[in-house]
């Protein structure tokens, strides 16, 4: 009984399903994997819930009407993310993969419905996870650019004792930067060759949202305006240095609470190698006796 109302439930999801793709005139299945196939070029090919959720998100984005404050926020930062996609279409894929994890639930609802809350949690989770994976983005890559502003700015106080020429300074720095702040600044050196250079400062700072590097970004602006900078730029090294010492010093608080768990198995490891040495000793011993 269980097995036909099982395989019951399923017929009745994928026909609900056709007949709800027919209906709101989704896009075929090959010609969704052959947009996902195409858009990710080199990679492995998408499978067939990838296509089912990029469809359905494709046509929810069209039904959604967002917000201009919240639309433009969301693709700012997507942009920073490196994610190509409308802010529509980033909302809807959250929503829909959210949906198809609480239909799950509702389909087993009649067969085992203690695990009905266990799939809306899950799906109420996943939304949240999704929703925010381009801040989680975002923040990843700003902790990362942080952490190397202080040789940054120290570069920049010795590099202004012979040159002012503030592009000139980034360019030469972004050869030797690391992975996200080097792609930071060339995206600001290519755009401060095509076009206002303050301006293309400001962009920088409005991608990542970093007070450490808005004070970077106005002594660079203070540069450009013909201060001199250099006493700025030491004091901000050493605030810097300063601020890294600190990071460090709460990086190092937090190891024992990380490495605890092991030091507790070597203890019962070291425990177990004597239990088990003094008990052949004493086998060894009373063999001898009797």
């Amino acid at each position: 009984m269980t097995s036909i109302l099982i395989g019951f439930q399923l017929l009745l999801a994928a026909g609900t399903y056709f007949l709800v793709a027919d209906w709101i005139r989704l896009p075929t299945l090959a010609s969704t994997r052959a947009i996902l196939q195409v858009a990710k070029i080199g990679k492995a090919k998408g499978s067939i819930l990838q296509s089912t959720v990029f469809r359905l998100s494709i046509w929810l984005a069209g039904k959604l009407k967002l917000g201009d404050y919240y639309r433009r926020k969301t693709a700012a930062t997507l942009r920073s993310a490196g994610i190509s996609t409308t802010p529509e279409a980033y909302l809807a894929g959250a929503i829909v993969k959210a949906g198809l994890i609480f239909c799950a639930g509702f389909l087993i609802l009649p067969l085992l419905p203690l695990l009905f809350p266990v799939f809306l949690i899950l799906a109420i989770a996943v939304f949240f996870k999704e929703s925010r994976q381009a801040e989680e983005i975002v923040r990843k890559k700003r902790e990362q650019i942080e952490v190397e502003l202080p040789r940054f700015v120290a570069t920049i106080a010795q590099e202004l004792k012979a040159s002012r020429d503030v592009l000139r300074i980034l360019e030469l720095y972004s050869k030797n930067a690391g992975g996200s702040l080097e792609h930071e600044l060339n995206m600001t050196v290519a755009d401060m060759k095509s076009g206002n250079q303050e301006t293309a400062l400001l962009r920088l700072e409005s991608r990542l949202g970093s007070s450490m590097l808005s004070d970077v970004v106005r002594g660079l602006l203070a540069v450009m305006r013909g201060d001199h900078g250099t006493v700025y730029f030491d004091i901000l090294a050493h605030d810097f240095k300063l601020m890294e010492i600190q990071r460090l010093k709460l990086a190092a608080m937090k190891r024992p609470g990380k490495i605890r768990k092991y030091s507790l198995w070597m203890l019962i490891c070291f425990m177990l190698m004597y239990a088990v040495i003094l008990g052949m000793e004493i086998m060894k011993a009373v063999g001898t006796l009797f």
